[in-house]
């Protein structure tokens, strides 16, 4: 972990990767040859117009999905080679996910939907509550660990979300709109939690956004177009704002 540092080694390095999907018999691509190189610790804002490709390339990224063509290494890994039951055992040791809807069980509270993922390990039952007890301390809600998501506020299940990707300290956090289903206060208040587990911690994190205020959170901006690469630019900086203005 690259903690309270900036980007470091080469933690998720893609190349010629590409990716199309079957719709009826006419075959659809969706990314082509697809090449980037993300550090350990850095903060990505994957962006583009709808169809562009990005929620695709997070999914690859993720192990949620497999590319036509490409190598796909994450931690030195190629996650392409991987069978389904391995894909399966590599993203729950290795991926923490936020969505937009936040994807909680209704009928768990938050200490419970937290810790989902640890059943799935060999931990104890007391190491599981302290680090689960940890999380939701991290992300403001200790207080909160035995409400049920429906007595929460939307800015306080994607902070339960946000915990559970944590709870396993996985190598990479996957962030697919998690500003999109909330008011601008509650999103400030995510993006900057986010910012906290980045800089702070040095947890990597892949997020798609059309959201610019999410997009000003993070490190770097990765611009996408009808499935091509276009750009990349530090965010905030000029190179940056332009990618806006190509939309």
């Amino acid at each position: 972990m690259n903690a309270t540092g900036g980007p470091g080694r080469p933690l998720v390095v893609i190349e010629h990767l590409a990716k199309s999907y079957r719709r009826g018999d006419q075959v659809v691509p969706v990314l082509e040859d697809i090449s980037l190189t993300i550090p350990e610790g850095d903060f990505i804002a994957l962006m583009g117009p709808s169809g562009s490709g990005k929620s695709t390339l997070l999914n690859l990224i993720a192990g949620i999905d497999k590319p036509d063509a490409g190598t796909l290494l994450v931690d030195g890994e190629d996650i392409t080679r991987l069978g389904e039951a391995e894909l399966a055992d590599w993203r729950a040791s290795h991926v923490g996910f936020i969505f937009q809807f936040y994807n909680l069980m209704p009928v768990l509270d938050a200490f419970e939907n937290v810790e989902l993922p640890l059943l799935l390990t060999s931990l104890g039952r007391r190491e599981r509550r302290e680090r689960v007890e940890m999380a939701l301390s991290l992300v403001g809600l200790a207080d909160r660990m035995d409400h049920k998501p429906n007595e929460l506020s939307g800015g306080q299940q994607q902070r339960v979300a946000i915990a559970r990707a944590l709870i396993t300290d996985p190598t990479i956090i996957v962030a697919d709109e998690p500003t999109g289903d909330l008011d601008r206060k509650s999103a400030g208040e995510i993006l900057g939690l986010l910012q906290r587990l980045n800089a702070e911690m040095g947890k990597t994190i892949v997020m798609v956004t059309h959201d610019w205020h999410a997009v000003e959170s993070a490190r770097h901006v990765v611009h996408l177009e009808k499935g091509e690469l276009v750009d990349e630019a530090a965010a905030g900086s000029d190179a940056g704002q332009s990618l806006w203005k190509r939309r």
